[in-house]
């Protein structure tokens, strides 16, 4: 498995109080990593570590298959927004991101702008000064100062919260490219659930300074989406059954039900199919779960944002 980043016990401590604590995260080469977790859970104390911006209790990463002195030599490829983008509110777009690219010793720092301004959809911003940018402007703005350097991973911390449903889909989509086209590795943060759905590959929940849970989106299939559960007094003679009369996404899950994830209006055809082949059936439901219903299940209590 080609993991661009992974950590290893990863624990940040404050006073008596563990923001962190023996976090393990496994991030592949070329996906969108969702990390989930309520405010104070641990995802921004996470980030800043990966960052360099903030140093470990204890623990230990890997970077582009580099550790400890190593990985921090290669910081130069990761990218980082984390809490608000640090802008000149007097400055253009293009005039923040040139002064980042001059810093950091960018060969043609007015090719790389342009290109970073179309890129975000700012390119027809102007001499309009960053601080009179919508919020979501600024957080397109700030993610293109975090790709100043061509890096190959970019750590977003919450770039969406605070956006509206057009600034929503604008910057999902945005990131999208950035993987699809350039293959940029992404790792972002963020309590809307449902967008995160749509953006990401692979997941870490985060609670309460601990990662409790990782999958990738074919897992997560598995545990929400759409499904038909059923219940039956031969679950192996019962998934036969059905697999001999068209169904092929059959399976007997981890509780020992059989789950169906297709065809799943046709819950009247799978009932008579076993109710006809003599096979007790003791229940059939349809099941509709989400990645937030998932996240308050492994949680436990109320998603507060």
């Amino acid at each position: 498995m080609d993991y661009i980043m992974t950590t290893d016990k990863l624990t940040k401590v404050y006073g008596s109080k563990a923001a962190a604590k023996d976090v393990s995260i496994h991030i592949r080469e070329g996906e969108i990593y969702g990390l989930i977790g309520r405010n104070g859970a641990g995802k921004t104390t996470v980030m800043r570590m990966l960052s360099g911006l903030s140093n470990p209790t204890s623990g230990s990463f890997t970077m582009f298959g580099k550790t400890g002195a190593e990985a921090r030599k290669l910081m130069h490829q990761v990218g980082v927004l984390i809490e608000h983008p640090g802008l000149y509110p007097t400055l253009s777009a293009r005039e923040n991101l040139k002064i980042k690219a001059i810093a950091l010793g960018v060969k043609n720092p007015n090719a790389t702008v342009s290109e970073l301004l179309e890129i975000v959809g700012l390119e027809n911003t102007g001499k309009k000064p960053a601080g009179s940018f919508s919020l979501g402007m600024r957080q397109r703005l700030g993610i293109a100062l975090a790709l100043i350097g061509d890096p190959k991973l970019i750590i977003l911390d919450e770039p969406i919260n605070g956006l509206d449903p057009q600034g929503i889909v604008e910057v999902r989509k945005m990131l999208e490219n950035l993987r699809d086209e350039k293959n940029i590795t992404v790792m972002i943060s963020s309590h809307i659930l449902d967008e995160l759905g749509k953006l990401a590959n692979a997941y870490g929940i985060i609670h309460e300074g601990e990662l409790i849970d990782e999958f990738t989106t074919d897992e997560l299939s598995k545990r929400c989406g759409q499904y038909v559960t059923i219940k039956t007094g031969n679950n192996e003679n019962a998934v036969n059954i059905l697999k001999k009369n068209g169904f092929s996404a059959v399976e007997i899950d981890d509780n020992k039900n059989i789950r169906v994830s297709e065809r799943l209006n046709d819950t009247p055809f799978m009932a008579k199919l076993i109710v006809g082949a003599d096979i007790d059936l003791k229940e059939i439901v349809s099941t509709n779960v989400s990645l937030e219903d998932y996240y308050l299940s492994v949680t436990g209590g109320k998603h507060n944002g």
